[in-house]
């Protein structure tokens, strides 16, 4: 059993969160007071990565910007160009957090055509790059609860589109002879619970000595054992 897969997966992604920061700039450069780019790209890594330490330490409603503004290194006037309130700043994250994930998952989708290698790939594309990016995997999960109401359309898409993919996938294998004919949906959502089970409780795992690449070959197992016709 191969375990060097995760290792293959940051090479070919490893600028995964470089280009997700300058993302967010790019995306709201009409809002961001920042005219030079490579300025305004190193802050939003330091606004971004200090949120991510924040929130996991006390939670993103506790946050305050004086933390922030101490986490950063940055004084509130410094900090206020970038967005215009904390729960604009949760937005944007998240925003950009489910970005990434559907221009990786699409990428993966797409280099394979066998629906049984399909699903397999996009299932460890998904915890490969929750390991890449855990803290972003984790705050989108916790602090979804936060986003305002009138945002909410959004959540709602990011959370259809994970599983969508997978049921898009697990239909075609259907109809090819591939998988088993299921509640493909149902089956979706328990493949995407076993995924944030990586990122949500990382540390039981690590306890373990169980690494990424065995914890999704595990769950590619089982994933088989239920879905492909034998």
């Amino acid at each position: 059993m191969n375990y060097d897969q995760f290792l293959q997966f940051l090479d070919a992604h490893d600028e995964t969160m470089e280009a997700a920061y300058r993302q967010v700039y790019l995306e709201n450069h009409e809002t961001i007071k920042i005219k030079k780019e490579k300025t305004a790209v190193k802050n939003i890594k330091r606004i971004m990565e200090a949120v991510f330490s924040i929130t996991y330490e006390k939670g993103f409603s506790a946050m305050t910007m004086r933390d922030l503004s101490q986490e950063t290194g940055m004084s509130s006037g410094a900090l206020y160009p970038y967005f215009k309130s904390k729960e604009d700043l949760l937005y944007i994250i998240y925003k950009q957090g489910m970005s990434m994930v559907k221009r990786v998952l699409e990428k993966i989708s797409q280099k394979n055509k066998n629906p049984e290698q399909k699903l397999e790939a996009v299932i460890k594309a998904h915890i490969f790059l929750s390991e890449l990016v855990r803290s972003w995997f984790y705050l989108m999960f916790m602090e979804a609860k936060n986003i305002a109401s009138s945002q909410w359309e959004t959540v709602l898409k990011a959370e259809n589109y994970t599983e969508a993919i997978l049921v898009d996938i697990l239909k075609s294998g259907e109809i090819s002879g591939v998988f088993k004919q299921q509640n493909h949906l149902m089956t979706a959502s328990i493949i995407k619970a076993m995924q944030q089970e990586w990122y949500l409780k990382r540390w039981k795992y690590k306890k373990r000595n169980i690494s990424v690449d065995e914890y999704a070959e595990y769950v590619i197992e089982f994933v088989r054992s239920f879905c492909i016709v034998t």
